[in-house]
Order: C-alpha cells, then structure tokens, then sequence
C-alpha cells in the first residue's frame, strides 16, 4: 500500500491525460473514463496544487457514479487525501468504500495505513512541544551562564534530547528499575 501513495507520475503522462481532457472539454462533452484517467494522474503528482485539482475531479465522478463505478473514485479520493496528510477525509472515503464492500482488501489495508498516520500524527507534536520547552529552558540557563568552555547550544539539544527520552520512557545501563 505504501506503494500505491508514494507513487509519482511521469511528467509526460500528466501531459498527455491533461491534453486529452482539455481535447474533449473543448468539444464540449468530457467521458468518464478521460476525467477519471486525468485526475488519476493528478492525484500522482508531486505538487499538492495538482493533486487537489485531481480531488474535485473524482468528487464530481464519485458524485454521479454507481455502486460499481464509485469503488475507484472512493480509493483514490482516499490516497489523494492521504498524500496530503487530510487524513481524517481519507479514512472517510475508505470507510464508506468499506461499508458498500466491507471485504475489499485492498481498503482494508488503506484504512490500516490511514489509522497508523492518525496514531503517529497526534503523538508527533506531544513530543515536539515537550522537546521545545527544554530547548527554551536550556537556552535561558546558557546565557545566564558565562563559564570558560560552556557551550549552551549543545546543553539545550542534551536536555531536549534528555526529556524527549524521558518522554518516552527510555533508560541508560544501570539505571534504576521500579
């Protein structure tokens, strides 16, 4: 699955789908499967200005779509919304996939790959502001001490460090155990 939302199209390939829309908008009438090889591509891209193009492209798909049909549409709005880290709009497309085809694997592993972003996003800034505080603390001990050879940048990331490893329980040979 890591795969499937690393995945980056080819720059000429962009091209050549985004040609073809713009072909059969001009005609007036875009197929279905033109705006959904389109916005396939889109949603690929390594620009997030593109790949939120690619988004209302499938949400006007998904919108007029069958059962069958809406299936891709759901996956894909998913991994689009994950490669921008909305991860809350992607587990919500992956899971109404799921509620019409609830053994659909490949949406299993999706919504599996969507909870684990969800768990480490909300432990990552917990740890950041932790780490910040004794970096600020650090700093302020630095300037006020002036000795030969003290070097306050380094104490600050030793004690950032230093609390981040107590933040997450960490323990050095022969320390203590409760």
């Amino acid at each position: 699955m890591e795969a499937v939302v690393s995945d980056v199209v080819d720059p000429e390939d962009l091209l050549k789908f985004e040609k073809k829309y713009n072909n059969e908008l001009v005609k007036g009438a875009v197929s279905k499967e033109t705006k959904f090889e389109y916005a396939w591509c889109l949603i690929r891209s390594k620009y997030s200005e593109d790949i939120k193009k690619g988004i209302v492209l499938l949400e006007e798909l998904v919108q007029k779509a069958s059962k069958d049909d809406s299936r891709d549409f759901l996956f894909y709005l998913s991994v689009a919304n994950y490669r921008l880290k909305e991860y809350e709009r992607a587990l919500k497309y992956i899971r109404t996939l799921l509620r019409n085809e609830p053994g659909n694997k490949q949406a299993q592993e999706m919504e599996k790959l969507i909870d684990k972003a969800l768990k480490k996003g909300t432990l990552q800034p917990q740890l950041t502001l932790v780490t910040f505080k004794w970096v600020r603390k650090a700093d302020a001990c630095s300037s006020a001490c002036r000795w030969p050879g003290w070097h306050g940048d380094v104490g600050g990331i030793g004690l950032g460090v230093a609390g981040l490893a107590g933040l997450i329980g960490w323990r050095g040979k022969g320390a203590a155990k409760s």
